[in-house]
């Protein structure tokens, strides 16, 4: 009674208040990177393109190929801190009309918040990635992704689960 209002909540309300700015931040500049590297770098058609207004922390980028999605969501949850030994594969889910897969290593299971990639495995081949702790996740998750799909040679990660 003496510690006021708490909504049975008080520290978790707190905290996601406290820190809602800064994951919102950093996945905003997370998704900023990809879309640079893969939309100015490489050339892939992304939504937002680079350096365009933004309206949410998805950024899709269209890698082409079916083999492509699945690289990208392998190393995303390869780089996760959490399931990282899990391989994603792709499957039916409901609400999705073609076969789909799902990248999340996280500390809150199912928070695409912190660190996620997803896509349809069908033309245009389209991946959608979301979320980050801290925008440098990203960039180690794109240096890897980008070797695995063929667009670099080297990579200076070299971690193998």
């Amino acid at each position: 009674m003496e510690g006021g209002a708490t909504l049975g909540q008080n520290r978790w309300l707190l905290q996601g208040l406290f820190m809602a700015p800064s994951v919102v931040g950093e996945s905003l500049k997370g998704a900023m990177l990809l879309a640079e590297v893969m939309g100015s770098g490489f050339g892939l058609p992304c939504n937002p393109a680079p350096g365009t207004y933004r309206t949410d922390i998805i950024q899709a980028v269209q890698v082409g190929s079916r083999d492509r999605v699945l690289q990208f969501c392998h190393q995303v949850q390869r780089l996760s801190p959490i399931g990282a030994y899990i391989r994603p594969t792709a499957g039916v889910s409901p609400g999705y009309g073609d076969e789909v897969v799902f990248a999340v290593g996280t500390f809150v299971d199912g928070s695409t918040l912190e660190l996620s990639a997803d896509g349809p495995l069908r033309e245009p081949f389209t991946v959608f990635s979301q979320g980050c702790i801290h925008w440098t996740h990203w960039a180690l998750v794109l240096e890897e992704a980008l070797v695995q799909m063929g667009f670099c040679k080297n990579s200076a990660i070299d971690v193998d689960f």
